[in-house]
């Protein structure tokens, strides 16, 4: 994500899905947070494929409302596709991401702002009341959190709440798909960013429908295990299928054992009588396939930061020997 020539202090990024009835109040609400702060900002809506008059009546208020951006993406690809090219349009220094559902409450993004300013480099909210069905999407959200906050060290609380608000360059080496966007704070504390969470009001949803179910969860496990592999093993994973490699090798070798023991101590006839020394066999198959995997993941990784010339760490600030710092 390139910064553009002429930026911006604030882009709110609004994907939507079928919001015709709340889009209207959301508009209003925003302008009437964002304007008195003295802030360059746009409003970035993105349509991911409406099938309602929701497009239709932002085309029309951008014509009355100079800050107001319409994005219309072809068809449905979900919201982390629709906030990716949130942030591909986007041209603030700030990018801060909101629902479109008015669960979120515009009057919360000021106090994130105020935490940008105060140096953070992502403020997260948090929905410490929620209003949402108990076993549908909180107990799930409670359960996914915890597992988030074990498997990755950010000390977040809600994870799931979509209304943050980070510095530009905190995402520029980020892209996102699947249903990555919720990882979008665990991908800047892998950077090493500081990040703060700030708690917000969260209402109940009084028109549309939600997109959310019990679905989304398993797909967040799923997404849970890719984030905590690219964290520990992207640059070197080979560390992590060589051990898995002879671990299972350990098995083999351990299956083989007690046949090899009867055949030559006990002195029984054939080694076939009990099915370990084909379960060895396969264990040591098994065990060569992952290690051939960890090779050619290798490779790949080595592939990956060399042909896109990454390096693999992020710098916050370089002081003295007359080198200009980045912002901190």
């Amino acid at each position: 994500m390139d910064a553009p020539v002429n930026e911006l202090d604030v882009s709110l990024i609004v994907p939507f899905y079928d919001e015709e009835e709340n889009l209207p109040e959301l508009l209003r609400s925003l302008l009437e947070t964002l304007r008195p702060l003295g802030r360059s900002f746009e409003l970035v809506f993105i349509d991911d494929g409406s099938r309602d008059g929701g497009p239709d009546f932002l085309a029309n208020a951008a014509l009355a409302t100079p800050e107001l951006v319409l994005v219309q993406l072809r068809r449905n690809y979900g919201q982390t596709t629709a906030i990716a090219a949130g942030f591909d349009v986007a041209s603030g220094k700030t990018l801060v991401v909101m629902d479109a559902d008015l669960q979120n409450d515009p009057r919360d993004i000021p106090r994130l702002l105020a935490k940008i300013d105060e140096g953070f480099d992502v403020a997260s909210g948090w929905r410490r009341d929620r209003k949402d069905p108990l076993f549908t999407r909180r107990i799930p959200s409670k359960i996914a959190n915890r597992l988030i906050r074990s498997a990755t060290g950010l000390p977040l609380h809600d994870l799931g709440c979509m209304l943050k608000a980070y510095r530009r360059e905190v995402l520029e080496q980020s892209r996102i798909y699947g249903e990555m966007h919720r990882y979008l704070a665990v991908y800047a504390h892998m950077a090493g960013a500081r990040i703060i969470e700030v708690e917000v009001s969260h209402h109940p949803r009084v028109a549309g429908r939600s997109k959310y179910g019990l679905s989304r969860t398993l797909r967040t496990l799923f997404d849970l295990m890719t984030i905590r592999f690219l964290d520990r093993h992207l640059q070197h994973p080979m560390y992590f299928f060589g051990k898995a490699a002879l671990s299972v090798a350990a098995l083999s070798v351990a299956a083989a054992l007690p046949a090899l023991y009867w055949k030559f101590v006990t002195g029984t006839k054939s080694l076939i009588r009990t099915p370990l020394p084909v379960l060895s066999f396969i264990l040591m198959v098994m065990a060569a396939q992952i290690f051939l995997t960890g090779l050619m993941m290798e490779v790949l990784s080595r592939t990956y930061f060399e042909s896109q010339k990454k390096r693999p760490y992020a710098i916050r600030r370089i002081v003295g020997g007359g080198r200009a710092a980045p912002p901190a």
